[in-house]
């Protein structure tokens, strides 16, 4: 059974790769004798393995990491159908994958997961006796407990208790995330953003999602819903959004958003890529467009900066590349409308999706919450 140090000595390892016993007593303040015994323990339980040995003043050091196959988690994402369910290690590779239909009756899809994720494990045996959780991944409003969907538009969804639905199903302690701070859990476990403590994660798609680490926590507001910036208003008197406001980001500058507006002007466009062409051919249509949904997902960013000050926005895509007129005046509009102090201080990267991110995402969930000792 882990204790609450045994969970914080794991979330320093994740947090930084191979690491030296020495080096963890500085980050947890733990003697050299109890650090000793409490990795003993882990590395006895199968969580932890020694890799390689440094050298240095004195004895070499070996050095710590996570043990991939120590624990396994399954991450469901719905936000494709068929619905991805993934099973992921320790260390976030998904080592097997099976789809499913993404049914919105909510427990119809618990069942049909409950008999999903049988077929799951036969393909890696091996991680069926070190399972430890089952994340969910979905567009929408997500209680502060990751129980209950507020609100999901995409899956007509209002006050669902999904996590007591799927437990039923499958046995196994479940979290459900939004899916833009399912993918911030990710990038702060397995990616890009492991050693910082403060950044924003802006996900563009058919829809815009928002999360953000502050202080190396998941900020996820008193009612779930920090984030939020795809409903934040950016034309007072502009078109009606799906959440039944009128002007909101999401109206301007989701990629569903765009192609709508284009296709509405004549312009034939199935991806964001056919805009970008117009564009350089010279359609008038087509670079207004592409300026005028810049600068308001810039401006929104701008203002994420302005308020929390990170140290990296990450804006992942599922276009084959975030690149061309639209990326050029977001990035412009992000740094018109930061302070001159600010300006340029804050990296702006770009990061292309595919569908095993998003059930990665997922797994994080459940992976995060056992880091902190929740399961």
């Amino acid at each position: 059974m882990l204790t609450a140090t045994h969970n914080q000595i794991l979330r320093a390892i994740g947090a930084s790769g191979p690491v030296t016993r020495t080096e963890l007593v500085a980050r947890t303040g733990l003697s050299k004798a109890a650090m000793s015994g409490l990795t003993r323990e882990l590395i006895e339980a199968g969580l932890v393995h020694e890799t390689d040995t440094v050298g240095g003043q004195g004895r070499p050091s070996a050095m710590l990491d996570m043990r991939p196959e120590g624990a396994y988690f399954i991450g469901v994402s719905m936000l494709t159908d068929p619905a991805i369910v993934a099973l992921a290690d320790l260390k976030g590779n998904i080592v097997a994958r099976l789809t499913m239909p993404r049914d919105t009756d909510p427990e119809r899809f618990a069942q049909d997961l409950g008999k999903v994720v049988p077929k799951l494990l036969e393909m890696v045996p091996a991680a069926r006796e070190h399972l430890n959780g089952i994340g969910v991944a979905l567009s929408g409003l997500i209680d502060q407990a990751q129980e209950t969907c507020i609100e999901s538009t995409l899956l007509g969804w209002k006050d669902v208790p999904l996590a007591r639905l799927v437990h039923k199903a499958v046995g196994l302690p479940t979290y459900i995330e939004n899916d833009a701070k399912a993918l911030a859990l990710s990038e702060k476990l397995f990616g890009s953003a492991r050693d910082m403590q403060n950044f924003t994660v802006v996900s563009l798609g058919d829809g815009i999602g928002c999360a953000h680490f502050i202080r190396d926590q998941l900020h996820r507001g008193a009612h779930g819903g920090a984030g939020e910036i795809a409903h934040s208003t950016i034309e007072p008197n502009g078109l009606p959004c799906r959440c039944g406001k009128v002007g909101c980001l999401d109206t301007i500058a989701s990629v569903y958003a765009q192609l709508a507006l284009a296709n509405d002007q004549g312009i034939e466009a199935k991806t964001l890529s056919d805009i970008e062409t117009a564009a350089t051919r010279g359609s008038a249509q087509a670079i207004a467009l592409l300026h005028r949904a810049g600068n308001a997902l810039g401006l929104a960013i701008a203002n994420v900066i302005q308020i929390n000050d990170p140290e990296m926005v990450l804006i992942t895509h599922q276009e084959p590349a975030f690149s061309g007129l639209f990326a050029t005046v977001v990035k412009q509009a992000i740094e018109n409308n930061v302070l001159p102090r600010l300006s340029g201080r804050t990296p702006i990267r770009s990061q292309k999706l595919s569908d095993d991110v998003w059930a990665r995402g997922a797994a994080g969930i459940a992976t995060h919450n056992f880091l902190l000792g929740f399961n």
